[in-house]
């Protein structure tokens, strides 16, 4: 686990420096957007899908430095997402990363418009990648993170998670929530950096596969830390899948079938990992870590 922390920590430090640069500087607008956008970009957190793309560069035998822009729009895309997702027409969270979100800081407008701004920064950040260096990879890139992203990803997840708020929900409507939602970006990640790095359709397809399994496990892993952690451990409101009524794996299944859920998953992504060879290392710990922590 140290070793895995220390490649952790070295990952964020390389990703957080390459943000600074991507970030869009203050022009003639109102320095206030680019203080809310820059306020939840660098509050920290793990960069997973954008250290997911890189490894999964690397694991196939490319160079990080082709992922690099994928990887920081990547991050702006998911960041996007936390600021709108706690607003107080979605789960109205008050704390995010240990800290006041966003909305409480700068207003509801406003972070609606620094949630946009990230997005639409982050498109054209692929856009200009794409421009500079036109390829079936970085076009292929692009595609499998907008797809990710959009109304066949990660929105359609929040569509229909924000629709059945306070609803009944059956299993097979939970595990569509979770797919895209949580796991499209994920599998996205994955399957962007196997490309960029070279890998055949096959093989970054298994990519794919092993991230939309790793999306589902974390996320139930996410639900059952709602109810057992603490809200120092998680760095955000505890319980807060109860006050907003939402069903997940936990008020399915209980902890203990939802664990044995996330469990095989995992296990699933792993033996993905196992057959894809030793550059997978990384990424198979890194399963690890994500799908089987207590914290």
């Amino acid at each position: 686990m140290n070793d895995l922390n220390k490649q952790m920590n070295q990952w964020i430090a390389y990703i957080e420096e390459k943000l600074e640069v991507f970030m869009p500087k203050q022009e003639q607008f109102p320095p206030v957007i680019f203080e809310a956008m820059a306020y939840s970009l660098f509050a920290g957190g793990k960069r997973l899908r954008p250290m997911m793309l890189l490894a999964a560069c690397e694991a196939v035998g490319g160079e990080k430095e082709e992922g690099l822009p994928f990887a920081c729009a990547m991050e702006m895309i998911h960041t996007y997402s936390l600021i709108h997702d706690d607003l107080p027409a979605m789960d109205n969270d008050d704390y995010r990363r240990g800290r006041l979100t966003n909305h409480k800081v700068f207003g509801e407008d406003m972070a609606i418009l620094a949630g946009d701004g990230l997005l639409h920064n982050a498109m054209e950040i692929m856009a200009d990648a794409c421009y500079h260096n036109p390829s079936k990879k970085t076009t292929g890139a692009m595609q499998a993170i907008a797809h990710g992203a959009g109304i066949h990803g990660m929105l359609i997840g929040q569509v229909v998670d924000v629709f059945y708020e306070g609803k009944p929900l059956e299993a097979n409507i939970l595990e569509f929530i979770h797919i895209n939602k949580t796991a499209a970006m994920i599998r996205a990640a994955l399957k962007a950096g196997a490309i960029l790095g070279g890998a055949t359709d096959t093989v970054a397809e298994s990519f794919a596969l092993a991230g939309e399994k790793i999306g589902v496990a974390f996320q139930i892993l996410d639900d059952i830390l709602d109810v057992t952690s603490t809200m120092e451990e998680l760095g955000k409101p505890i319980h807060s899948d109860e006050r907003n009524e939402k069903t997940t794996y936990v008020t399915l299944y209980g902890i203990e079938k939802s664990r044995e859920i996330a469990c095989k998953l995992s296990d699933e992504a792993i033996s993905i990992w196992n057959e894809l060879g030793e550059g997978c290392i990384f990424l198979k710990d890194l399963t690890e870590y994500l799908t089987k922590r207590t914290y």
